[in-house]
């Protein structure tokens, strides 16, 4: 049985597993922005990026709000927070085996 943890967390490691996912996520760090802004710097369709979005969005790594007939996204770290712990987790185990 596969409890909720470990199902967020392969939402969020298979959201980071592609190259514009994390573009995007980078962009989103330096504040919110909106769909047609993130999607500018990227040679793809507008509704390839917001299938990326979506990707996201289920992930939890991201908010869509609907600003009159703007969509503007926002960062969510918690996801983020929540894989960086179950890093650290192994980190130790991991150091230990890659200095043997």
């Amino acid at each position: 049985m596969v409890n909720y943890q470990t199902e967020a967390l392969n939402f969020t490691f298979s959201a980071l597993a592609d190259p514009t996912r994390r573009a995007i996520l980078e962009r989103l760090s330096s504040g919110d922005s909106s769909v047609m802004a993130l999607a500018e710097p990227f040679d793809v369709s507008l509704p390839a990026i917001s299938k990326q979005l979506r990707v996201l969005e289920r992930a939890g790594l991201l908010v869509q709000e609907k600003d009159g007939r703007v969509r503007r996204c926002r960062l969510e770290a918690q996801p983020m927070k929540e894989a960086v712990d179950w890093i650290a987790q192994y980190r130790r185990f991991w150091e230990d085996k890659l200095d043997s």
